[in-house]
């Protein structure tokens, strides 16, 4: 029964997290970062902030009475993480809903599953969950093997790309994706998805956090919400400093205040995005709380995430013209990864 409920809490959090662009396509006439980055203070500051107070007993007592390392390493963490959210976002904005996060999540996946056994193997002396040690267990073959068959489902969901430009004109194009790019968002789904990979390393940095959390009387069930507030401290840094320094570069400051548009709507919606966005974390943290495999649980909600936005770009017509061809070439590479998506989380549970 717990394990069933792991799963549902990942499928909410599925859910919201492959939802949580939606919101941004109703604000009218502010710039890109304008909208990201009032979204961002609710998914990074605000809600963060608010859903620890109401489930962690004395949160900030915690952070404050934790080691400096830890709270470092949560933090950096956060902040390499905020270039891949950030990078997520133009993937987004450049490729669409289905064929954005599948490449940038399938990256996110192989990465999160490659690095940490490479990190082991080059400075540290342990000569466990390495990725030599990968080499040689059944556990770590099957996961190299999820690592390549996602690699192979991002190459066919470029393909898929690719044949999208070459069938469709600028303005079919601009229908379903109004700034699609196809060489753009390749190259910022490949950055967003290798540095995503960092959340979930944040988590377990501040690992530390959840169990005070859980040993001053708090649901084990919210205690990951403690980690939230500084991990997601190091993304808001990185967002805000790159939205600024396009609001100066664009001088679309006036956004925020610019009555000429639709302002009540555009700062609900864009708050309703970012408030969607912190929902696919707290329910995440739920779900990691009953299945108690940082690495699977990983892998499941990603998983779920591919699925719903995948199903969210073909609702939204984001293929609407193309061949049956290209049309089956996205199906394909979307399956393809999340076959791989299984692979890899069926690897990492033979570890249990």
């Amino acid at each position: 029964m717990q394990a069933i409920l792991g799963v549902i809490f990942h499928f909410i959090g599925g859910f919201a997290s492959g939802s949580f662009y939606i919101p941004f396509k109703k604000v009218k006439n502010w710039a890109w970062e304008s909208y990201w980055i009032v979204g961002g203070f609710f998914s990074w500051l605000i809600v963060p902030f608010l859903a620890a107070w109401i489930t962690v007993p004395d949160f900030l007592k915690i952070i404050g009475q934790t080691e400096s390392e830890t709270l470092f390493w949560t933090y950096f963490m956060g902040v390499l993480w905020g270039i891949g959210g950030l990078t997520f976002g133009l993937a987004m904005r450049y490729l669409g809903m289905s064929l954005g996060m599948s490449v940038a999540l399938g990256y996110t996946s192989a990465f999160g599953a490659l690095i940490p056994p490479i990190y082991r193997d080059l400075f540290t002396s342990n000569t466990e969950h390495t990725f030599t040690a990968m080499l040689h267990s059944n556990s770590g073959l099957m996961v190299l093997a999820g690592v390549a068959v996602c690699l192979l489902g991002i190459a066919i969901c470029g393909k898929a790309g690719v044949m999208k430009e070459r069938e469709l004109s600028d303005e079919q194009k601009k229908e379903g994706i109004q700034e699609f790019n196809l060489s753009k968002g390749l190259i910022v789904a490949t950055i967003s998805g290798i540095l995503s990979a960092c959340f979930n390393f944040g988590i377990e940095a501040g690992k530390p956090m959840a169990a005070v959390a859980v040993e001053m009387g708090g649901n084990p069930l919210f205690q990951n919400n403690v980690i939230f507030v500084v991990l997601l401290w190091g993304g808001l840094t990185t967002n805000l400093l790159w939205c600024v320094l396009l609001n100066i570069r664009n001088k679309s400051f006036g956004d925020y205040t610019n009555k000429k548009t639709p302002l009540v709507g555009n700062y609900f919606f864009a708050a309703l995005a970012g408030t969607t966005w912190f929902f696919q974390f707290f329910f995440y943290g739920m779900g990691e709380s009953k299945l108690g495999n940082g690495a699977s649980s990983w892998i499941l909600h990603m998983a779920f995430i591919i699925l719903i936005s995948s199903l969210w770009g073909f609702t939204l017509r984001e293929w609407k013209g193309v061949s049956k061809a290209t049309f089956k070439t996205i199906l394909a590479g979307v399956l393809v990864i999340m076959l791989s998506v299984m692979l890899v989380g069926y690897g990492n549970s033979l570890n249990d």
